[in-house]
């Protein structure tokens, strides 16, 4: 025993000794974090002028963040891992029978099931259809840059009075708190990002102040991130019974504060009437929510006129079974109101301050965008902006009478259109190309709006006469794709549609085989006519 232990201890001696000079056997290393796939092969391509990519001109990839920090589920990355990012809300568990607001915005009805487990197998989500599941994790992004994306803008989002209606919160509801918040987010991507790829701006996701900084980026190969502002109420800027609740004082220190962040295109007005303007009604079940919201909020509900003209807002539709969680919030005796025939107008445009907010933006090269205007207010908007001849004016998911498209075109304006599946987004990129041949606008993008309380393109109807066929290329040759893995679960989008953000890719290869190759070209000089609006708002900066 005596020997045996005499050996043992000269033969670790010699294994420290080994150790020392480099020539042990290194102890196994730790197994790495489970991960997502991103299934491509080949490097994006740099491109200087023109910058060539797509362009996502709408896209929250904060928002978990937003609305008190527990309608959406999940984030887009986690340092402990995707295990810890791609998780459901707490009250989705067991069986997502508690989940009233994503079943009634998924279905119309607050009663509903789904398996809330997420990473490894992702039975129920992300889906195309579910809007308040995690639809940009960090590799599913990387894969649509990959793909072609090359211009990004993250909208920052907030809305006070969805907080104080969903029950459950971990954040404020104040919305300048939660824009800051999900500001700081987005420089934390962009840090995790470098640090997995070697460091301090390393890696391929880039926040840029400048159409000069994107442009850099994009020649390097690399993502370009805009920081955007969609919010109800800027700046405190709500109204009661319509007095407004702030000043032309505030509205400057806040857009000096928001282009500071890096902020450099805002909404004037989102979901609800508010001191600056009126809003473009939402249809449906989710407008019974908003129009409640707009109460609880103003002390009005919409008021709508039936219109005269040929511009008109959507159509507000009658109130239907409301999940009882909403009908508490009705004050006793009080419900939705009758409106007027369709087409439906609302009745409020832009005021004084929104006017005086609008003049501050082009003060400062930011893009005004007009979406969620009423069309009283995107009309003296445009009036406005006419008058400056001030470029930076886009549509970022075309939530405005397409009417005012030839108005935005003819300033030097951009438009990204609202995803939908194949055909239809066809049909909107075919529609305006005499607008944009008329006013020398090459180049179309597209607005996701992923994470952003609305659907995904679907899966294309009758598709098994021509899918997708996997693998597929890029728009430029670089890149080649096949069916994206996270964990157990594979998705095709000719059987999910865009479940997630990671199929942006194979959405362009569906509409490429409904329209040809001239749509993606299009779509391929989205990233500069985008920076080409931007450096034209920039060079009006006093």
């Amino acid at each position: 025993m005596i020997k045996l232990a005499g050996s043992i201890t000269a033969a670790l001696s010699l294994i420290g000794v080994l150790a020392l000079a480099g020539l042990a056997t290194p102890a196994t290393a730790a197994p790495a974090p489970p991960e997502s796939e991103v299934n491509t092969t080949g490097e994006p391509p740099g491109s200087a002028n023109p910058a060539r990519g797509f362009v996502d001109g709408h896209t929250h990839l904060m928002s978990y963040e937003a609305f008190g920090g527990m309608l959406l589920c999940g984030k887009p990355f986690d340092p402990d891992g995707i295990d810890h990012a791609l998780v459901d809300c707490p009250d989705h568990f067991p069986n997502g029978q508690a989940a009233w607001f994503e079943n009634f915005t998924r279905t119309g009805s607050p009663t509903g099931t789904h398996d809330p487990v997420g990473w490894p197998t992702f039975r129920s989500w992300p889906a195309s259809d579910s809007l308040t599941h995690q639809q940009t994790y960090h590799r599913w992004v990387e894969r649509a840059w990959r793909g072609g994306l090359r211009v990004l803008v993250n909208h920052l989002v907030a809305n006070r009075q969805l907080c104080e209606i969903y029950p459950l919160k971990r954040n404020a509801c104040g919305e300048m708190a939660s824009l800051r918040l999900q500001a700081q987010r987005t420089f934390e991507m962009q840090d995790f990002v470098d640090a997995r790829a070697g460091g301090p701006g390393k890696g391929w996701f880039r926040v840029v102040r400048s159409a000069a900084e994107a442009r850099q980026v994009i020649a390097a190969g690399k993502l370009a991130v805009i920081l955007g502002v969609e919010t109800s109420e800027p700046f405190g800027c709500r109204q009661t019974l319509g007095v407004p609740h702030c000043t032309r004082a505030q509205i400057d220190r806040g857009l000096d504060e928001m282009h500071a962040l890096g902020v450099r295109t805002m909404f004037v007005c989102h979901k609800y009437d508010n001191a600056l303007c009126g809003v473009r009604f939402d249809s449906g079940t989710q407008g019974v929510i908003v129009n409640l919201g707009n109460f609880l909020s103003t002390g009005r509900f919409w008021s709508a006129r039936t219109c005269t003209g040929p511009e008109h807002d959507n159509t507000i539709d009658p109130a239907g079974v409301l999940p009882p969680e909403i009908a508490r919030l009705f004050p006793r005796g009080i419900g939705l109101p009758v409106y007027p025939a369709a087409p439906h107008c609302n009745t409020r445009g832009l005021t004084s301050l929104g006017s005086y907010m609008i003049e501050g933006m082009m003060r400062r090269g930011m893009l005004v965008d007009i979406d969620h205007m009423s069309v009283k207010a995107a009309d003296q908007a445009l009036d406005l902006l006419e008058a400056r001849n001030y470029p930076g004016v886009v549509s970022s998911h075309s939530w405005l009478d397409p009417s005012y498209l030839g108005r935005i075109y003819r300033l030097g304006g951009m438009v990204t259109a609202r995803s939908h599946h194949a055909e239809p987004y066809a049909a909107s990129w075919r529609e305006s190309l005499p607008l944009r041949q008329q006013t020398g606008r090459p180049g179309y993008g597209f607005g996701m709006d992923a994470n952003g309380l609305g659907a995904l393109p679907p899966v294309r109807p009758g598709n098994a006469a021509n899918p997708v066929t996997y693998p597929f290329t890029s728009f430029d040759g670089a890149v080649t794709l096949e069916r994206q893995r996270t964990g157990e679960r594979v998705w095709d989008v000719n059987v999910d549609g865009v479940a997630h953000y990671g199929l942006i890719p194979d959405w362009v290869e569906d509409i490429r085989l409904v329209a040809g190759d001239g749509i993606v070209q299009d779509l391929a000089a989205g990233a500069e006519a985008y920076l080409r609006t931007w450096e034209a708002a920039e060079s009006r900066i006093p």
